[in-house]
């Protein structure tokens, strides 16, 4: 029989809790999938809810944290003054530094908008007004900035501004800027010098690019909106299209050009096997896209289905034992919580009971943690046989929510939509007030 010494015990229980804990360093997590690695995920909460382990205020908003090496990142904005990168312990939410910057202004439903992302010794973010900075851990200060809107020609904000999630991919960031002059482009990630740029792919929308396996290959992928009827800039109606691209050259290697949805928010899906998905809200549901190689090395794409009977108006599905979860709440339809089979199948929908509208989710340990995008936060067990809730709790306040005018009339007056985060355990959830560390891990 072996036996284990104290160092040896000591050294084996250090290294399962480090393998418990994942860091959640970008947008939709690790692998910009809203997936985390992290076991240890409770299986049910106490009466009263999980622990909050600790709140910081924040300013009004809807962009989301990150988290890297015990450090929490969120950027904050006030838009009478303008950004502020801010940086918190994970532990006690202690402010560790932040670096603001003015970019006064405005837009349709106030308030940050993006989800910075962290690598390395660096934080990439972007402002609303497309300040895209590369900020130094170490020095806490910029390294390189940049104007993703007006350094390619761009005037006028889009109407909610710019949202965009910045995406390293090797030496490369990469953000769509949607002016005139480029649709994707990718930095050097340490100087900030253009290393490729596509022409404009399309009308302007809200979607960050992500990356999807096609033959095996890493493809870049943007879905740009099609023709919004109500802010037209011509006569002409376009569909909007679905771009693969060449990460490290931004060759555009295909593209689908049959998307029909007038606001474009949430990131495709790669749903393997050479299938690409997409969702929208305003009742224009998803399209599942095949892209096949065709015998002279260019690649086709075919709609494997359209459905309006599950869509998503502001943050990708998570994909599941070949299941498709979200969140399909839009201006009028309220189908709620809906599982969708890879064929275009619907399996169920919670409608109003209970109602989810914009909120965000994880996949955890097996499990889904979600905000509804009003108060409640709920622990759910992902079955394609029917909805599984395991726990649930008001968590969200209303306070410094209520927007005001055409905002307030179609977003309601209670707006919880930011993405949230998970790190060792630690779910990091914020309302348009404060910022919370909630404990739903072992």
């Amino acid at each position: 029989m072996r036996v284990m010494t104290t160092g040896t015990a000591a050294a084996v229980i250090a290294t399962a809790s480090i393998s418990l804990a994942a860091d959640w360093p970008q947008f939709l997590g690790p692998e910009r999938n809203s997936t985390s690695p992290e076991k240890g995920i409770l299986r049910s909460w106490p009466a009263g809810g999980p622990e909050i382990l600790w709140t910081v205020p924040v300013g009004r908003g809807y962009g989301g944290p990150v988290v890297k090496d015990g450090e929490v990142y969120v950027l904050d904005r006030n838009d009478a003054v303008g950004d502020e990168l801010r940086a918190f312990s994970l532990a006690d939410g202690k402010p560790l530094w932040s670096f603001a910057y003015p970019a006064p202004g405005s837009v349709m439903f106030p308030g940050s908008r993006s989800v910075p992302t962290v690598d390395g010794n660096h934080v990439y973010s972007c402002g609303q007004q497309g300040e895209l900075h590369c900020i130094s851990r170490l020095t806490r200060k910029p390294v390189w900035s940049k104007n993703v809107w007006k350094d390619f020609g761009g005037t006028e904000l889009p109407i909610w501004g710019v949202t965009q999630n910045p995406l390293v991919y090797g030496d490369l960031l990469i953000v769509a800027s949607q002016a005139p002059g480029a649709g994707v482009v990718a930095y050097d990630k340490l100087t900030g010098a253009v290393r490729w740029k596509t022409p404009s792919l399309g009308d302007v929308g809200y979607v960050s690019p992500v990356v999807v396996k096609i033959d095996g290959n890493d493809h870049v992928v943007m879905v740009t909106p099609s023709t919004n009827p109500f802010r037209r800039t011509s006569p002409e109606t376009k569909l909007g299209k679905v771009v693969g691209i060449e990460p490290l050259t931004g060759r555009i290697l295909w593209e689908y050009d049959k998307w029909n949805c007038h606001i474009t928010v949430a990131s495709a899906v790669d749903a393997g096997e050479n299938r690409v998905l997409v969702v929208g809200g305003y009742e224009l549901g998803a399209t599942m896209i095949k892209v096949e190689k065709k015998t002279d090395g260019s690649y086709g794409t075919s709609a494997l289905f359209t459905t309006e009977e599950f869509g998503d108006q502001t943050k990708p599905p998570i994909l599941h034992g070949g299941f498709f979860y979200a969140q399909y709440g839009t201006n009028n339809r309220r189908d709620g919580l809906v599982c969708m089979g890879m064929d275009g199948t619907i399996r169920w929908k919670t409608k109003r009971e209970p109602d989810f509208n914009k909120g965000s989710m994880i996949l955890a340990d097996g499990l889904i943690l979600a905000t509804d995008g009003m108060k409640s936060l709920y622990l759910i067990e992902p079955d394609p046989s029917g909805f599984k809730p395991l726990a649930s709790v008001a968590l969200l306040g209303e306070e410094g929510t209520r927007s005001e005018g055409i905002a307030q009339r179609i977003g309601g007056t209670i707006q919880n939509w930011a993405p949230i985060a998970l790190s060792n355990g630690r779910l990091l959830v914020r309302d348009h007030s404060r910022l919370m560390c909630v404990k739903v891990g072992r």
